[in-house]
């Protein structure tokens, strides 16, 4: 009898350290490919927040320029927002509410210097949507620590 069984239990204790080794692979190789995924759609989203940045400085150039009494074109003006808006679109299908909703405000008061329709608070504003868009792009991109220092340093006396 112990000729049959010692075979029978060699063959069942290496059925289940097969098993166990194929599940023990494929928990390490799900958890490997979640990371991957979750590494590519951060990527992702730092390029679409990156090229609206890009076109929402484009336009403050423009509007730089136009404060130093440069002309500019009307053309170059509805390229500018063209740019701005359809890199705007990215943000809102690829990330958070949040970032949506600060993107959107940020774009929509960029579009109104640009228009000449003011809207009363200028260029403080602006500084506060640019502001809050990076922040909320911060937090999706997981950059979790206290809020970047917008006003000056505080200089000794001495200096």
């Amino acid at each position: 009898m112990s000729t049959t069984v010692l075979p029978l239990a060699g063959v069942v204790l290496g059925s289940t350290g097969t098993l166990i080794g194929q599940y023990l692979s494929t928990r390490v190789e799900a958890r490997r490919m979640r990371l991957e995924q979750a590494s590519a759609e951060r990527s992702e989203r730092k390029t679409v927040l990156m090229d609206f940045l890009s076109a929402a400085q484009q336009v403050e150039l423009c509007l730089d320029r136009l404060s130093m009494g440069e002309q500019v074109d009307d053309s170059e003006k509805w390229q500018l927002l063209h740019a701005l808006w359809l890199s705007k679109k990215a943000p809102e299908l690829l990330c958070s509410p949040p970032v949506a909703q600060a993107a959107h405000d940020y774009t929509s008061e960029l579009h109104a210097l640009l228009r000449g329709q003011v809207t009363g608070e200028g260029t403080p504003l602006k500084r506060e949507l640019r502001f809050a868009f990076l922040e909320a792009a911060r937090q999706e991109l997981g950059t979790t620590s206290e809020p970047l220092r917008r006003d000056p340093p505080v200089r000794g006396l001495g200096e």
